[in-house]
């Protein structure tokens, strides 16, 4: 009997699926605030800030954000892996990648939920 061997971080189907759902939920944000933009008269700052101050608007925006920073995160990891062959700077690189993406996000909720 012959058994297979894999080894490996098994990323694969899992990351591939969570890209395409992410790229989803961003390309569905996306028609929804350009549709809801588009049925305004005029744009201004109050304009954008009552439309942004609705719970439904905030839910939204927030996941678009986390969708984002997986797809990014998933995205640049696999460039890290792919091109970069020393494990020390790759390790570096992915701590750097996850430390500002975790950031990005906390930046982005505290201005979200400052409006």
């Amino acid at each position: 009997m012959v058994k297979d061997i894999i080894v490996g971080a098994h990323y694969g189907l899992k990351d591939w699926l969570g890209q395409r759902i992410t790229a989803a939920v961003m390309a569905l944000y996306t028609v929804i605030l350009v549709v809801l933009l588009a049925g305004q008269e005029q744009l201004t700052y109050e304009t954008w800030h009552a439309f942004m101050a609705g719970g439904f608007m905030r839910f939204l925006t927030f996941l678009f954000i986390v969708s984002l920073m997986f797809h990014a995160w998933v995205g640049v990891r696999d460039i890290w892996m792919d091109y970069v062959k020393p494990t020390s700077v790759r390790l570096a690189l992915h701590v750097v990648t996850l430390l500002a993406l975790v950031g990005y996000t906390g930046w982005a909720v505290s201005i979200l939920w400052r409006l």
